[in-house]
C-alpha cells in the first residue's frame, strides 16, 4: 500500500468512489490507483473537472477530474435542471445529441441521452457519428431547447469533451453559460443524477437530417454553372480519422464535384488517430499523407478536417507548382473575397449585408468588406459571438459569412457554429471559379494582395503551467496594461484596445472610446506601420497567446513572393523586440 504518500483530502475524495452508487468496474480501478499509482490518483481527484463556458473537456478515466460516466452525468443533470428553470416544468423540453469519432464518444452520448430522458426531456440522438455543425443545424430544425455534442475537437486521443448548445444552435453565452455552470456545480453527488432512462423519450435520428442539412448547404452555391465546367477538378480530402467522412465527400458530390480522392489511411473513423501526432489541420504533419496523394495524382486542392468537422485546413499549389498550406486568415480571406465578388456580380448586394470576424482575425477581411460596401463586424474570440450577432440581426440584415483565424468558417445562417462541411464545398467552388478565370487560389492571394495589401500573420503560444503559471500570466497582462510599450520594433503604438476595461485609446489624440462588447481579458496594440498585436490568455489551456499581423503593399505579382519573406522577417523582429524569443 502507498496511501501514506497521498494527501489525505485526495485519498478521502477517492474513497467516496469505493462505495455508494458507483459501478463495480469503477471501484476496482479507483482501488488499483490507491494501491499502485499515487501520482495518477492525485491527478484524477485533486479537483473536479470544471464545467466551463463551453462545457467539459478532459482526459478520460476514473475520478472527479476525468471524463467518465459520472462527470458527464452530473453535467447533464445540471443542464437539465437549468432548462427546466428557464422553460418551465410543464414545457415538453427537447434536446439533440451528436458525437464524434473519439474513444467513448458513443458511450458518453448514450449516458447524456439517458440522463436527459430520465428528467422527462425528449432526446433526438444521432444513430452514428456526425459533424458538430450538423448538431447545430438539428437543434434549430427540430426546435430543440438545447443540444450536446461529445467531442474534444483536436485534443490528443486521451481526451474527450462535452459541448453544450442553446436553442438557437449556438454554444452558450451569458447569462446561460454562467447559469448552467452554477447548476452543474450544485450537483454535489452522483445520487443527485437521474441515470435510469426513459427509452420512450429517446428517438434515433440520422439520414433524414443529413438530407435536409445537405440540401440547405447546396443552396449556398453561387456558381453552379462553373462547377459544371470544372466538375472533374481533382480534390484530395482527408477526415483525419474523424466525422467528416460521413458527409463531406457526399456534400462535394452534391455540389457537382465528381473527382474526389479520399486519403485511405485516414478515412476510417478512429479515436486513436493512428497516422498523426495531432488530429489538427493546423498542423502540417496532419496534412502530410493528403499532400503526398495530391502530388501523386496531380490534384488542385487538398482539404482536411478535424475530428468533429467544424474546422478545415487547405493546401494549394503555388507559382512553383509546390503545395503550400494556407493559414486560417488566408482561407477566410479567399472565401469572403469570392463570396462578396459573386454576390456583387449577381446583384445580391443591397447595402444591407454583413460579414463577421473575430478581433484576432486579419484586418484584410474588413478591407475587403469595406471596399464592397458590406458591413464588417468584429466580435470576441469564439464562434458563439458570431452566432450571437447573427441572432441579433435576424430579420434586419443579411449574413453572408463569418470566420476566425483558427480555421473556422460559416457561410449562411442555418447553422450557428463553424462548419467545415459547407466550407469545404465553398472552398472547392472558389477553386473552380478561379480556374474559370484562368487562375489558381494562389493567384487569388496575389490578386487580393495587389488590390488591398499583403497581410502576414503569426501566432505564438507560451505555456505557463499550474498555479504559478496562472499567476505569471496575470502579471504579464497587468504589466502590459500598467506599462504598455511606446514602440514595438521601432514603430510607434498609436492605438490600444483593452477589452477588459472596454476602452479604446488613440495615443496620437488622447481620445478614448468605449468598446461595445462583453468584457474579455484581451489587449491589442495597433502600430503606426499598420501592424497589429493581440495578447490574451487562453480560455481552455495554460497558455498566453500572442497574435501578430503585419502588412505591406506589393507593387507587382513578381514582388509577392519576396515581400512574403520580408514580412516573415518583420514578424520575427516584432517577436524579438517584445522579448518573446
Amino acid at each position: 500500500m502507498v496511501t501514506k504518500h497521498l494527501d489525505q483530502k485526495i485519498l478521502d475524495k477517492a474513497k467516496v468512489w469505493l462505495k455508494g452508487n458507483f459501478d463495480q468496474e469503477t471501484k476496482v480501478k479507483v482501488q488499483t490507483l490507491i494501491d499502485n499509482d499515487p501520482q495518477e490518483l492525485t491527478d484524477a481527484f485533486y479537483r473536479n473537472l470544471e464545467f466551463g463556458t463551453g462545457g467539459l473537456r478532459g482526459i478520460m478515466g476514473v475520478g472527479t477530474n476525468r471524463m467518465n460516466k459520472y462527470t458527464v452525468g452530473m453535467a447533464t443533470q445540471g443542464l437539465a435542471n437549468y432548462l427546466k428553470k428557464m422553460f418551465g416544468e410543464k414545457t415538453r423540453l427537447k434536446v439533440a445529441i451528436a458525437y464524434d469519432s473519439r474513444n467513448n464518444s458513443r458511450y458518453f452520448a448514450e449516458i447524456t441521452a439517458d440522463v436527459f430522458s430520465a428528467n422527462d426531456i425528449k432526446v433526438f440522438l444521432f444513430d452514428a457519428l456526425r459533424p458538430t455543425p450538423e448538431l447545430s443545424f438539428a437543434i434549430r430544425h427540430l426546435n430543440c431547447h438545447s443540444g450536446v455534442v461529445i467531442t474534444a475537437s483536436h485534443n490528443p486521443k486521451e481526451y474527450n469533451g462535452y459541448k453544450a448548445y442553446w436553442n438557437d444552435g449556438a454554444q452558450l453565452i451569458p447569462p446561460h453559460d454562467k447559469n448552467v455552470i452554477a447548476e452543474v456545480n450544485n450537483i454535489k453527488s452522483i445520487d443527485d443524477v437521474k441515470f435510469i432512462p426513459n427509452k420512450n423519450l429517446i428517438e434515433i435520428i440520422g439520414k433524414e437530417i443529413d438530407d435536409i442539412y445537405l440540401e440547405n448547404i447546396k443552396k449556398l452555391s453561387v456558381s453552379p454553372e462553373i462547377i459544371e465546367k470544372y466538375k472533374n477538378l481533382k480534390i484530395v480530402y482527408t477526415p483525419i480519422h474523424g466525422t467528416g467522412i460521413t458527409l463531406i465527400p457526399e456534400c462535394l458530390k452534391a455540389f457537382g464535384f465528381n473527382n474526389i480522392h479520399i486519403v485511405k489511411e485516414q478515412a476510417k473513423p478512429d479515436g486513436n488517430f493512428p497516422t498523426v501526432k495531432s488530429p489538427n489541420p493546423e498542423e502540417s504533419s496532419a496534412m502530410e499523407l493528403a499532400i503526398r496523394l495530391a502530388r501523386e495524382i496531380n490534384a488542385s486542392l487538398v482539404l482536411a478536417t478535424d475530428p468533429d468537422s467544424d474546422r478545415v485546413g487547405i493546401a494549394i499549389r503555388d507559382d512553383q507548382n509546390d503545395f503550400i498550406l494556407l493559414n486560417g486568415n488566408q482561407t477566410a480571406s479567399i472565401l469572403l473575397y469570392y463570396l462578396i465578388k459573386k454576390w456583387k456580380e449577381k446583384g445580391k448586394l443591397s447595402g444591407n449585408e454583413y460579414i463577421v470576424k473575430t478581433i484576432v482575425t486579419s484586418e484584410l477581411i474588413k478591407d475587403i468588406a469595406d471596399q464592397n460596401n458590406v458591413e464588417c463586424y468584429d466580435v470576441l474570440t469564439g464562434f458563439k459571438w458570431i452566432a450571437k450577432l447573427i441572432r441579433l440581426n435576424e430579420g434586419k440584415k443579411t449574413f453572408i459569412a463569418g470566420g476566425e483565424e483558427s480555421y473556422g468558417y460559416l457561410i449562411g445562417d442555418f447553422v450557428r457554429d463553424k462548419d467545415a462541411v459547407s466550407s469545404c464545398a465553398l472552398i472547392a467552388e472558389a477553386t473552380a471559379w478561379a480556374a474559370d478565370h484562368g487562375k489558381t487560389l494562389y493567384d487569388l492571394l496575389i490578386e487580393i494582395a495587389l488590390e488591398f495589401d499583403l497581410y502576414k500573420e503569426s501566432l505564438l503560444s507560451i505555456v505557463k503551467k499550474g498555479e504559478t503559471g496562472a499567476k505569471e500570466i496575470r502579471e504579464i497582462m497587468e504589466d502590459y496594461r500598467l506599462n504598455p510599450p511606446k514602440t514595438i520594433n521601432d514603430s510607434r503604438i498609436i492605438k490600444i484596445k483593452d477589452y477588459l476595461s472596454l476602452k479604446e485609446k488613440n495615443l496620437l489624440t488622447g481620445k478614448e472610446n468605449t468598446i461595445h462588447m462583453p468584457e474579455s481579458n484581451v489587449l491589442q496594440f495597433f502600430l503606426e506601420d499598420g501592424s497589429k498585436i493581440s495578447i490574451r490568455p487562453s480560455g481552455t489551456e495554460p497558455k498566453i497567446k500572442y497574435y501578430f499581423e503585419v502588412r505591406d503593399k506589393p507593387d507587382s505579382k513578381a514582388q509577392f513572393r519576396s515581400m512574403n519573406k520580408v514580412l516573415d522577417q518583420k514578424l520575427e523582429k516584432i517577436i524579438q523586440s517584445m522579448g518573446l524569443k
